[in-house]
């Protein structure tokens, strides 16, 4: 028996145009919550909300709600927070339906759809802080907590390799690099997981819904922008990548965020990538061990991918992309599926 849905329809029910209501599952994510769909019947017509379920045991909704108000009263395109209940762990959401960004990118929509996503994420990058939930930053033990899920989960629970003395040394040596980049670029108000699976096509408009944005920071003002362009679930030539960049710099510097020239600003972009495709392998392959969603493991090749090719191209990190290319990846494949072969097209 769920006794969390029984609990959420009788919430729900409460509701004007939402007493007969039968709750739909949606989705989940990769955390505890779960997402549902329930239609409110009025004079109007019918119109569609999703109810959020958060447990409080496992999830804190406050942060969720006191970001997606604020967010939302300065024209950022996330769901309308229309009942809450935080004691209960339920939430009644503005409904942006189900055209996932990552479902309906492909070479004709590309140019299109990111567009207007670099054009929210300038609008995001812009907020200023949330009064009653002032965002975090993205500090050093941040950083480096996220860090550590790659060797933890995915190098020694996963593929079970052992470092010797002088890999760690290494992985320290490259974790520092990376964090010292991090760190040393402006802060701007950080999503921290802007990518096309949180990304929602809205008809009629020109810029994605936003979604799952909880985890909001203040951070590095290329943390984003690499989680859309060098997405963990869906790769792009170079070229491309380079010329999304470079718009998004023209973007970001005019709106005052930065005056980075191109060098500066992609190198950013570069080893901010690898922070960040470092925490995802780590997390896709914990989803998998302690969570039981193996179907996280195929975007592991895929983000590790990502790390040798921007490791190529630092010669700081020289001994750290020839360890990943013939170790890593090498044991990668053995346990979890091949390299990818190419970019998407």
């Amino acid at each position: 028996m769920d006794t969390r849905l029984q609990m959420l329809t009788q919430w729900v029910r409460q509701f004007p145009g939402l007493e007969q209501a039968e709750p739909v599952a949606v989705s989940g994510d990769a955390s505890f919550r779960r997402y549902f769909r329930v239609t409110a019947t009025t004079d109007a017509g019918q119109t569609p909300f999703i109810v959020m379920d958060a447990p409080p045991e496992h999830e804190d909704c406050r942060p969720f709600v006191a970001i997606a108000r604020h967010w939302h009263s300065r024209g950022v395109a996330v769901p309308e927070v229309v009942r809450d209940d935080l004691e209960q762990g339920f939430l009644l959401l503005e409904d942006f339906g189900d055209r996932l960004m990552l479902t309906e990118l492909n070479a004709g929509s590309v140019e299109s759809l990111y567009r207007g996503a670099l054009a929210e994420l300038l609008l995001i990058q812009q907020v200023d802080d949330t009064p009653d939930h002032p965002l975090p930053p993205y500090d050093t033990a941040l950083l480096d907590r996220e860090m550590a899920l790659f060797p933890d989960w995915l190098l020694t629970r996963k593929l079970g390799l052992t470092l010797s003395n002088g890999e760690q040394a290494m992985l320290d040596t490259a974790f520092a690099y990376l964090r010292e980049s991090a760190l040393a670029q402006p802060d701007v108000t950080v999503h921290r997981d802007y990518h096309s699976r949180n990304l929602l096509i809205r008809p009629d408009h020109g810029t994605p819904g936003v979604i799952d944005f909880q985890d909001a920071v203040r951070g590095p003002v290329t943390y984003d922008l690499v989680s859309l362009l060098k997405d963990c679930y869906i790769r792009w030539p170079e070229a491309d990548i380079a010329r999304w960049v470079e718009h998004y710099r023209l973007l970001s510097r005019d709106a005052g965020l930065h005056k980075a020239d191109p060098d500066t600003f992609r190198q950013w972009f570069e080893l901010m990538g690898m922070q960040r495709h470092l925490k995802a392998a780590g997390i896709f392959a914990r989803l998998s061990l302690r969570d039981g969603k193996d179907g996280y493991l195929g975007d592991i090749p895929r983000t590790v991918q990502y790390l040798i090719d921007a490791s190529a191209r630092l010669g700081a990190l020289r001994h750290f992309h020839e360890w990943l290319a013939n170790t890593v990846m090498p044991a990668i494949e053995q346990h979890i599926g091949p390299a990818p072969a190419g970019t998407s097209s």
